[in-house]
């Protein structure tokens, strides 16, 4: 039987820093779903499609600083 969330973090907290981040490092790993190959060939495709428009001229490019400026404004209002 599973031991109460309360005790797991007791006992947690006694570990050392480096056993700490070996089980951060497995808990991660057992959160970390297989990827679906749809996700990533829909990813593909958009990214594919960004840069035709890109090199097509339908699109343009926005530098970072300048999308990072309008967005404080927005938020400034």
């Amino acid at each position: 039987m599973a031991r109460p969330l309360h005790q797991l973090q007791e006992e947690i907290r006694a570990l050392s820093a480096t056993e700490k981040e070996a089980l951060v490092r497995v808990l991660l790993d057992d959160l970390d779903e297989p990827a679906d190959p749809r996700v990533d060939a829909a990813w593909l495709e958009e990214a594919q499609r960004r840069s035709r428009e890109i090199d097509d001229g339908t699109a343009s490019c926005i530098p970072a600083d300048e999308v990072f400026r309008r967005l404080e404004a927005s938020l400034r209002k």
